[in-house]
This record gives C-alpha cells, structure tokens and sequence, in this order.
C-alpha cells in the first residue's frame, strides 16, 4: 500500500487533515502548538485507490520544545517510509523562516513532495499564494483541511500514479492495548518488542498523548498493538489536550479485546492502577498485568511471591489473572508478555459446546455441590449453555433464579476456570427461570 507522511512545521493543522482524510477523530487536534508527537497511522481512498496516512510532529530547529529531537527522529522516519511528502504551511501566517528550514530539509530527502496551502477559506488568502514558489517545491495546492475544500484536487494530484488496490488492514486481528499509568515503560515496552523507535520515549511523564496503532507480525504472533496515554487520576487532569489523551485511552480500552496493564515495580501497586484494573475488567476485555522496571527491586528470598500475592489480593475477588515480571529496558520475559497476551486472547475468545458443559459442569451443580436450599425451597438448575457473545458468558437455567446468591456464582465462575483454562478473562454468569 502506498504511503503519504503529512509533514510541516508545528501548528499548520496537519493532525485536522489527517484527520480529515481518515475520515476519523484519531488525532488530537488543539490549538497549542506541538501536540501531536509521535507518528500516527491511519488509511484512506481516493477513486478506488487506498493508501496509509501519517501524521507527524512539527519539525523545529532550534527550538524550546524538550521533545524536539525526538519529534524530528519522528518525522524522519515517516518521510523514509513514505512513498510521497505533503508538505504542510499555513497559507493565512504565509512563509516563515521554520517553513523554509522544512523545505529545505524536504528538498534533499529524495522523495516526491506535494506542497499544500492549509488554511484557505476565502478569494483573499489565494492571492498570498505567490510566496509559496519561493520554497521551490511547485505550485501550491489551496486547501482548508478543517471544512474539505481542495482536497479533492490535492488528492488527485497525489494518488495519480498510485496503482489500484484492495490491500486493506485486516480488522479482525487481536487488538491489544498496553495501558497504566504515566511512566511506567508503556511506549518502551513497544519500541522494544517492534524494533524500531515506535514512540517518543522520555523520563518525562506524559509524553505519550495520543493512542499509536502498530500492526506487529513477528515470530509467529500478529497483533494490532495500541500504546496509549497515561492514565492519571481525574483531579490530576488540568488541561485539555492531557483530557483528550485520557478519553483516547479509555477509547483504545474499550476497542480492545486484551489490556497489557503496565505497572512501575519500584512504586508498587497505587490505587490507579487498581482503578485502571477495574476499567478493564467492567469492559470484559482480557488482562495481563505486567510488573516492569523489576530489575530495580531489591530481590530477597520471596519478593516475587509476595508481590504477586499483594496484587492478587488487592483486585479480588476477579485474580485469577497472569502476573509477569519483566525489564524492558533490559529486555527480560518481554516475549513473554506477548504469548500471554495470546494466550489471554484465545481464552476471552474460547467457545465451549453446550454438550461438554451440560456433560461436565452440571453433575456438579445438580449433584455433587447444588445451590443451597433458601426458606425451605430447593433450587435445581436444568441446563447450562455459553451466550453468542464477544466474551464469555454462561447462562444457568433453573427453578429459582431469585435465590441464587453471590458465593454460589463465584464457585460456579471458578469452576468454570478450572474446567477450561479461562484465566485472565472476566466472566459473567446469569441465571434464568427455566
């Protein structure tokens, strides 16, 4: 599939035609400057021809942004992936010495570039278009990525020698979202098991704002792995680009079908992250809790054990959950993370007949342990069978639903575990009048 990288300086409104051209809300679009950080993938078509959009960070020399260098290592990765560069300049605060740096930068890159003047809304902007022949790159394209105008010729002009093609990304792929808090080695842990530099890493917290999709299709696993914001407390959020972060996290949690839920060894278990936990787990969606940063915990006789305790007693009565520990800077039981993500995966995804469950579990809660009698009533469950649903539910049919108390539907859940190897998935269980 062939490539478009939307590159410019900061704040020409490169997020809003992505955006646009996505037809999506992907990109967090805001009025500060240097909001968008690392690249930022989505797909398009023009006439029958589809293609991959890449938003990138403004490209500053010189500047006070702490995330410049990296921002730039960004944007020169994007513009090597591409097969085409839409230069991006405000058509309405005309030439500035940064767009000039950005052509001259673009100029030597080798690559077709398609200049486009962002902001034209009216017969008066058109008339300071002139400039934009002193970059060298061509005649300018006039559009208003907020409202679609010119894009239509822009993008005629662009996919002209794509060849046609159907190759879209395939949606039925696991989607795994690496979630926690801020700082905890999120965009680390993705870097490290892509290869390449994914995401801006920094010890500073919160450099990760928006939600970044990457397909990985190494050693035998292919996910659609999503890094996302952190996650802090809401009295925290102060500002609103951090708030658009947030929602986008959420977003990605409930788009997901299994949560990485990353946590800092050496700041132990917080209550945020048993409030991300409890996010996941009211989704349905499968989890793996991994421990990073645990070369940095001083080690005694029983550390591991008794961390993991600690975490499994803090998020019951839902802990039949797999724990990992791992150092991703150092690159320790990374891979491990990933075969129990899949095997999470093939779990919340699981299927059992209703024969083998009628065969198994039910001499069990007929026979052997029933539902205890309430006022003298007995309770005698029928049938069981397994719900059509994107993650496991069971349904018991019986007499007397009403009577069914919570202690019973944890020994029915943890049966239920035993039997078929759900662990890490939530679960839910409803009883019916038969």
């Amino acid at each position: 599939m062939n490539i478009i990288a939307i590159v410019g300086r900061p704040n020409v409104g490169k997020s809003t035609l992505f955006n646009r051209l996505t037809e999506s809300r992907q990109a967090i679009v805001d009025q500060t400057s240097g909001v968008t950080r690392d690249r930022q993938y989505g797909q398009s078509d023009w006439n029958g021809k589809h293609f991959s959009i890449i938003d990138t960070g403004g490209y500053v020399m010189g500047g006070d942004d702490a995330f410049e260098t990296e921002i730039r290592q960004q944007v020169a990765l994007a513009i090597d992936e591409a097969d085409v560069i839409l230069f991006l300049i405000d058509a309405r605060e005309g030439i500035t010495p940064m767009d000039e740096d950005v052509a001259e930068m673009l100029r030597k890159c080798g690559k077709p570039v398609v200049l486009a003047a962002n902001k034209v809304d009216n017969s008066q902007q058109m008339d300071t278009l002139h400039e934009c022949y002193s970059l060298g790159l061509g005649e300018p394209f006039p559009i208003a990525g907020i409202t679609g105008s010119g894009t239509g010729d822009l993008l005629d002009h662009i996919v002209k020698d794509f060849s046609e093609n159907d190759d879209r990304p395939d949606d039925n792929l696991p989607r795994i979202a690496v979630v926690g808090r801020p700082n905890v080695g999120k965009s680390s842990f993705i870097n490290t098991i892509t290869g390449q530099q994914r995401s801006v890493v920094t010890p500073i917290a919160g450099t990760t704002r928006d939600s970044i999709y990457t397909h990985y299709n190494l050693f035998g696993f292919d996910f659609n792995f999503v890094d996302t914001a952190g996650l802090r407390k809401k009295q925290k959020v102060n500002e609103n680009i951090e708030f658009y972060s947030v929602m986008r996290s959420v977003r990605a949690i409930e788009a997901s079908d299994v949560c990485i839920l990353m946590l800092d060894a050496t700041q132990g278990l917080e209550q945020q992250d048993i409030n991300i936990f409890s996010l996941i787990q009211r989704n349905h969606k499968g989890v793996v809790i991994v421990v990073n940063k645990w070369d940095l915990v001083e080690k005694g006789t029983n550390t591991h054990r008794d961390f993991e305790n600690l975490i499994k007693e803090r998020i019951a009565p839902f802990n039949d959950v797999p724990i990992v520990f791992t150092s991703v800077i150092n690159k320790q039981r990374i891979f491990k993370v990933l075969e129990t993500a899949k095997a999470v995966y093939e779990a919340r995804t699981r299927r059992v007949s209703t024969a083998d469950i009628n065969n198994l579990l039910l001499p069990i809660v007929k026979e052997q342990n029933p539902p205890p009698s309430v006022k003298g009533k007995w309770i005698k469950i029928k049938y069981i069978t397994q719900l059509p649903t994107s993650y496991p539910q069971f349904a018991f049919f019986c007499n007397l639903p009403q009577y069914i108390r919570d202690p019973y539907k944890r020994f029915v859940e943890n049966k239920i575990r035993e039997l078929w190897d759900f662990h890490g998935v939530p679960i839910s269980i409803f009883f019916r009048q038969k």
